[in-house]
């Protein structure tokens, strides 16, 4: 196992972005300032998309200005061409490109197939390469569909093998409604990994089935060493029926933690962020620690 990770917390974008209530930016970016103050390093702060779409979305702009001055990198995703000129405009230096392995979720997420965003993402691509941002690139439904039903390996390594062709610098791949299991990821990640070795994988899990952790693991034990996760369990896909929240950055620091794999990411400060989060939104969070309380970081247990 490895000694480190690299956890890129996700609840300011795919977190926010399934709830109801419409948390006000300086909201957003007073909880920005807690997870970099608590030790992360990696945000996943917005997204440049249609706002009548998803309108939690529309003041990534904002957001990422407000978080501009910390030592951190701010992601925002994007979908194409317009998207990635917006998020230049902002400010944005990482960007984060989104396509489904299925056509089903790619026409409900973007209405338009897997092929035809593909080319809308070379074209993003190019103008971000044109004005020196870094670009990442997560595949969407990478194990299982809601729409179409399991992802074919096949699949899943000839999208890599496209998006590996932009020249980006991290590939993820999304459980996104989270129905893979440890084998589906071993499959998964060790086929994409053959195919692509030069590309850094990381792995973004969601926790419908309450396999999330167990799928990190199995990524661990593969050599994969990113990992996206929401504070308290936040988050789901509007486009995704049946999604439930991503794995909880507060019960992965912890599980890392208990098996001696450093984070640099404090779990009490990560605490008093879930409870802030908790509080935007109005409802209490899925994470086990939210359930459990503070991580019992001194204690051994036995066996």
């Amino acid at each position: 196992m490895p000694d480190t990770v690299l956890i890129t917390e996700v609840a300011l974008r795919d977190g926010l972005q399934i709830e109801p209530v419409t948390v006000p930016t300086a909201e957003k970016i007073a909880f920005g300032r807690m997870l970099v103050a608590a030790g992360l390093r990696h945000l996943e702060v917005g997204a440049f998309v249609s706002p009548a779409k998803v309108p939690a979305m529309a003041d990534s702009a904002e957001v990422i200005g407000g978080l501009t001055d910390l030592d951190a990198v701010l992601h925002a995703l994007v979908f194409n061409v317009r998207g990635a000129e917006r998020a230049v405009s902002a400010g944005t230096r990482s960007v984060r490109f989104v396509v489904s392995a299925s056509d089903g979720h790619s026409q409900a997420n973007t209405g338009v197939t897997r092929e035809a965003a593909l080319q809308r993402l070379a074209e993003a691509a190019a103008y971000l390469r044109d004005h020196d941002v870094a670009v990442e690139a997560t595949i969407a439904t990478a194990f299982v569909c809601p729409f179409d039903g399991d992802t074919t390996v096949a699949t899943l390594v000839g999208l890599a093998e496209r998006l590996a062709a932009l020249d980006i610098g991290v590939l993820h791949l999304a459980d996104t409604i989270g129905a893979a299991t440890p084998g589906d990821v071993r499959r998964g990640v060790t086929a994409v990994q053959a195919a692509v070795p030069e590309i850094p994988l990381g792995l973004h899990l969601h926790n419908t089935y309450g396999m999330a952790s167990a799928c990190a693991w199995e990524a661990l034990s593969l050599g994969v060493r990113r990992f996206d996760a929401a504070t308290g369990g936040l988050g789901g896909c509007p486009f995704a029926p049946g999604a439930a929240g991503n794995i909880a950055a507060d019960d992965l620091v912890h599980l890392m933690h208990r098996e001696g794999i450093t984070t640099g990411i404090d779990p009490d400060a990560l605490t008093a962020a879930r409870e802030q989060l908790a509080k935007m939104v109005g409802h209490g969070l899925d994470s086990s620690l939210a359930v459990a309380g503070k991580s019992p970081s001194s204690i051994r247990f036995p066996g």
